[in-house]
């Protein structure tokens, strides 16, 4: 009977066992190859503690977050340690390609990518926002990765380590520009999340429910908006230069300026009305984004 609780995977050697494949070549690191391979049949999700980097084509029959994805093009992902992985009771497609390169924590420790992996957002992506691959990117992207077996399926020295932590940044600053490439060129997408987020920073700010629910969050905007947090704050810094917070800040300043330019509220009911429990707080925010206080920026318009 399949589990229908996730099933954690604490190691490449435990992949290795599930999947049927002989004993891994290095305990910390390693590749699997997804043509032909047959997923568990009692497991329909796995959270891994491990870095999970793929690159997949033809998987028409997995689910990415709540989405069911259908295409040929190279689609290239990435998780973090305890991030969910799901797929079809029935496993993967039959034409499915690609691979899985699994880095264990340990692997990083003492080098310089284990605090620099934090930095890159896309480990934080939720899976449905996929990275989607040129043939040539994928030719790029794929040298990469043999370059990294071939070094671990070497005799292991002094340097294997420096060699493959040298492989892996340079695979994942490559992913980095991809991805903003990526947020230029499937323009229609990225601005229709742009136009959905005025919408919903319009509609927030202009419902008298601010008294009681406060300022938006990021995670309140993101979830909204079906993306995750750290995707969002990728697109927005790659068109418009700002963070989901300083949009928010924006809007909101913008909707302060309204009301003490076209009513007669005090600043602290005006503060009030917009979320904030603390006059301070609003005011010294309308100051570092206008240079002018509540009430300076009041007295300008008389």
């Amino acid at each position: 009977m399949a589990h229908s609780t996730p099933y954690r995977i604490k190691s490449i050697t435990e992949i290795h066992r599930l999947m049927g494949l002989p004993k891994p070549q290095h305990p910390l690191i390693g590749t699997i190859n997804l043509a032909g391979l047959q997923a568990h049949p009692d497991i329909q999700a796995v959270c891994f503690d491990l870095y999970v980097i793929s690159l997949k084509r033809n998987c028409d029959k997995l689910h990415y977050g709540q989405q069911r994805y259908d295409f040929d093009e190279g689609l290239m992902a990435f998780m973090s340690p305890g991030q969910l992985l799901r797929g079809e009771a029935n496993g993967p497609s039959e034409n499915l390609e690609g691979w899985m390169l699994f880095i264990h924590p340990d692997f990083l420790w003492s080098t310089s990518l284990a605090k620099k992996i934090k930095q890159y957002d896309f480990f934080d992506y939720a899976t449905h926002e996929a990275l989607f691959l040129s043939d040539k990117e994928e030719t790029l992207i794929n040298g990469i990765i043999e370059n990294i077996k071939n070094e671990y399926e070497s005799n292991i020295d002094k340097f294997s380590q420096d060699i493959i932590v040298s492989h892996l940044e340079t695979l994942l600053n490559y992913a980095e520009r991809f991805y903003q490439r990526q947020f230029i060129t499937r323009k229609k997408s990225s601005h229709q999340i742009l136009d959905r987020l005025e919408t919903l920073l319009s509609d927030y700010f202009n419902d008298d429910d601010l008294i009681s629910n406060g300022l938006p969050t990021v995670q309140y905007i993101s979830e909204h908006l079906l993306v995750s947090p750290s995707y969002l704050r990728s697109l927005l810094k790659s068109l418009t230069g700002q963070s989901t917070q300083q949009l928010i800040h924006e809007k909101l300043i913008e909707k302060a300026k309204e009301k003490l330019s076209t009513t007669d509220l005090t600043v602290s009911e005006i503060a009030y009305e917009l979320g904030f429990e603390h006059l301070q707080s609003f005011s010294k925010l309308f100051k570092t984004k206008t240079q002018l206080s509540p009430l300076e920026f009041r007295q300008s318009f008389n």
